[in-house]
């Protein structure tokens, strides 16, 4: 958001004749009157019902901008029928597109006619376009319409300042309509309350904090704040290790320092369903968190979730020496477990189908591609993943070549070095298309006989948080031994040319790089990296962490020290954590 000292100088076009007007008419009829669900619920009602309604609202754009006009058909008698405000308001979301002048049709994208993709609205003329897919993005720039309001939030976004901003107007506004449609809820003798309760979903929508007198009361008498400022150590804290517990301590750090996972877990999110929520882990990594933000130095003592982390995942039971990355896995499975009652039975977007926090943030979708060499079928599958686990050069796999930048030019934000294998290397040869040959004959659909084929994995869907698994420890039959390969990580990734909508861009494992850029979606920032020091046999695990922007901290058990990038970014590497830089809602 932008600073609401230096508010948006776009602003000002907006605020001409009977502005205030027109957004609250924008307010009333297509952002308080329900989430995107109930817009395509009321368009579905009013295709239906509309032609029997006894009132409707035609919302018009007229030269002085938005305008609702209200008509009553006049029943026998000569008495005009009462006014429902429920269809009113229904129908408003939907007025007629065939009028004459400039009429808004139904509150779906005038490009592709998806009610959902972060719908807006265009403050300047009647248009509305889905966010995701950048059709109001095309609105705008052919328009020079500089200003757009979120149907779902109610936030406005300027496309000059490419953010949400903030105008104290504007606010106020948006405030006093919400207030509004709340009451209109609480109206419950009324017909409109039956409908607004189980159509309109306005009680779901996010409401700023007002204090009442009483908490301004405690807040005058307990003037000290704690700020968070650019050298704040809030966050920060030590883990003792409990005999060979170094694996678990650097994957707690990594999680406790997941932007989104901590918001959940310091604002009270866990609703506990264990018979005993002693022996539930989510409860414990709620309990780690205020523990971890408490503002206390000195170092913490993680033995309850050992003990939980030995209760349900007994192959990690013991004092001996573990695997991160499994630690990480088995963590996540417990977590996804316990988290089940938290999703509020909201519908899913994410290949695993759960709501839960775990999955909200950290699955993916990884998409597989089998083409049958005869007849070029495609069978295609998606499968959820928590992480991608990476070859490395040196291990007993034939690694792919390197790519054109290894000449020393500059590819995703990593610079080559003559020899040096990148992070994107890794990934040009887990999406690179590979012929399973004749030993591994698939039935083909097309063919109705076995046939040899090719096998390319891209990425469906991007997790909120991407994270790198560099292979580093090599079982099989003949050896037994770690690949110390250096792979070059940047502090900013673009996934976009591993993305299975830019398959087509690719050539023979090649990928163009995006020409678009203000495309943000698939950017990633690095947030923690772990390391392991030493052998197979006996070694020690380290972890970065990036406390605020361009701040990172060398978390080593108990000992917290301040790290450079340079430091971070010459580290060995052997689970990379990225987090998304643009969050994409819906």
């Amino acid at each position: 958001m932008s600073p609401p000292a230096a508010g948006c100088c776009h602003v000002t076009g907006f605020k001409v004749e009977n502005w205030k007007q027109n957004l609250r008419a924008i307010y009333q009829c297509f952002v308080w009157s329900g989430s995107a669900e109930t817009r395509k619920r009321k368009d579905t009602d009013i295709t239906t019902n509309r032609a029997s309604e006894s009132s409707s609202n035609i919302f018009l754009w007229n030269s002085r901008g938005w305008k609702a006009q209200r008509r009553r058909r006049t029943a026998a008698g000569g008495e005009s029928s009462p006014a429902c405000p429920a269809r009113e308001q229904k129908a408003a979301a939907a007025p007629d597109l065939h009028r004459p002048g400039f009429t808004a049709k139904s509150c779906i994208c005038h490009m592709c006619g998806a009610h959902l993709n972060r719908l807006h609205s265009c403050l300047y003329c009647v248009f509305f376009g889905c966010f995701t897919k950048k059709h109001i993005h095309e609105h705008a720039k052919t328009k020079r319409h500089n200003l757009a309001i979120d149907l779902l939030y109610g936030g406005i976004y300027c496309f000059m300042c490419q953010d949400y901003i903030y105008d104290k107007d504007m606010e106020q506004i948006a405030k006093e309509e919400q207030r509004k449609a709340w009451k209109l809820q609480a109206f419950t003798p009324t017909v409109v309350s039956h409908y607004q309760c189980t159509m309109t979903g306005i009680g779901e929508k996010y409401s700023t904090w007002e204090p009442t007198k009483r908490e301004l009361e405690l807040l005058r008498h307990n003037p000290k704040r704690r700020k968070i400022t650019t050298n704040c150590t809030i966050g920060l804290r030590g883990l003792i290790n409990l005999g060979n517990t170094c694996f678990m301590n650097c994957i707690v750090q990594a999680l406790t320092h997941t932007p989104l996972l901590r918001d959940f877990f310091l604002s009270d999110r866990h609703k506990c369903e264990m018979q005993s929520p002693s022996s539930c882990l989510v409860c414990e990594m709620s309990t780690l968190f205020q523990e971890f933000y408490s503002g206390h130095r000195s170092p913490h003592i993680p033995y309850r979730l050992l003990h939980l982390v030995w209760t349900h995942a007994r192959h990690l039971a013991g004092y001996e020496q573990q695997d991160a990355h499994e630690f990480l896995i088995a963590a996540l499975d417990v977590l996804h477990r316990h988290c089940k009652g938290d999703d509020n039975g909201k519908k899913a977007n994410n290949p695993n189908h759960c709501n839960c926090i775990i999955d909200q943030i950290f699955t993916g979708g990884l998409q597989s591609d089998v083409t049958c060499q005869v007849c070029h079928g495609v069978s295609t599958t998606i499968d959820p993943f928590w992480d991608i686990s990476l070859d490395l050069p040196g291990s007993s796999t034939p690694f792919w070549p390197l790519s054109p930048g290894s000449d020393g030019s500059v590819v995703n934000g990593e610079s080559h070095v003559s020899g040096t294998t990148t992070l994107t290397d890794c990934l040009r040869r887990f999406t690179r298309p590979e012929h399973l040959g004749s030993s591994a004959k698939i039935k083909c659909s097309g063919c109705h006989s076995y046939q040899e084929s090719t096998k390319q994995l891209t990425m469906k869907k991007l997790p909120i948080v991407a994270c790198f698994h560099l292979k580093r420890f090599e079982h099989s039959a003949k050896l037994r031994r770690k690949i110390t390969t250096y792979v070059s990580f940047p502090l900013e990734l673009d996934m976009t040319p591993f993305m299975a909508s830019s398959k087509e861009s690719r050539m023979n494992g090649q990928y163009q790089q995006p020409t678009d850029s203000l495309n943000n979606d698939n950017k990633y920032s690095l947030f923690a990296v772990v390391n392991h020091q030493g052998t197979l046999e006996s070694g020690h695990y380290t972890s970065f962490i990036r406390q605020h922007k361009d701040q990172w901290f060398k978390c080593d058990d108990a000992i917290i020290t301040k790290a450079s990038i340079k430091d971070v970014l010459d580290s060995e590497g052997y689970l990379l954590f990225y987090h998304k830089q643009f969050l994409e809602y819906e």
